[in-house]
């Protein structure tokens, strides 16, 4: 169940940090939504080639990106929660056969692929429900029992730890990856459940955030 809140909540006791929605968030924008009280920003304008609509995961030669598209406005000044996606372009089907591609050798695709392969057979209107869904799967996989809590207007100023303009950028422990003898970190969350499955939780919980 979702929770709409709104920045009365910053005066909690526990530290408040405020993330934009992600598309499989990188591990460290996981890490921060683990570890701390988190209100996530659906009122904010979009913003273009951000992880609010893409990702990086680890194809054969170097890191890939995955974009939504979005079906695009006259308008620019287009809030989050009403951003809806464009299906003209089979990008669904290109984005589950690039996972494919990518981590059908590692340990844990199998072992996920049937619970995440309704995500990309489904079309969700909007980026913030299809970003939802997989934030719900994702903390399914993992058993972890958390609710995921909206803003319900535009956090103009934010009294606690703003990240909507951060680049969640950390140093990540290495684990072993499918591709390449060199360790390529904090790429979508995605890189690390299909590495290393259920220690997933724990790594994340036990991620230095600086």
């Amino acid at each position: 169940m979702e929770k709409c809140v709104g920045i009365a909540c910053s005066m909690e006791s526990t530290k408040q940090v405020l993330l934009p929605t992600a598309y499989w968030g990188s591990i460290a924008y996981q890490a921060y939504l683990l570890q701390h009280d988190c209100l996530i920003e659906v009122n904010e304008h979009f913003v273009k080639q951000s992880i609010r609509s893409r990702c990086q995961i680890l194809g054969a030669n170097k890191p890939l990106t995955l974009n939504v598209p979005r079906v695009r406005k006259s308008s620019s000044k287009t809030a989050v929660k009403d951003l809806y996606i464009n299906y003209d372009h089979p990008w669904q089907k290109e984005h589950w056969q690039s996972m494919m591609s990518a981590y059908r050798s590692s340990p844990y695709f199998e072992y996920y692929e049937d619970e995440l392969a309704p995500l990309y057979e489904e079309k969700a209107n909007t980026l913030l429900e299809l970003n939802t869904r997989i934030q719900h799967k994702l903390f399914e996989l993992l058993s972890i029992n958390k609710e995921l809590q909206f803003t319900t207007s535009y956090q103009k100023e934010f009294e606690s730890l703003d990240l909507r303009s951060h680049h969640f950028v950390t140093d990540c422990p290495s684990y072993t990856q499918v591709f390449g003898t060199e360790f390529t970190p904090n790429l979508s969350i995605l890189d690390l459940l299909f590495n290393e499955g259920p220690n997933s939780e724990t790594y994340l919980l036990e991620l230095s955030l600086k």
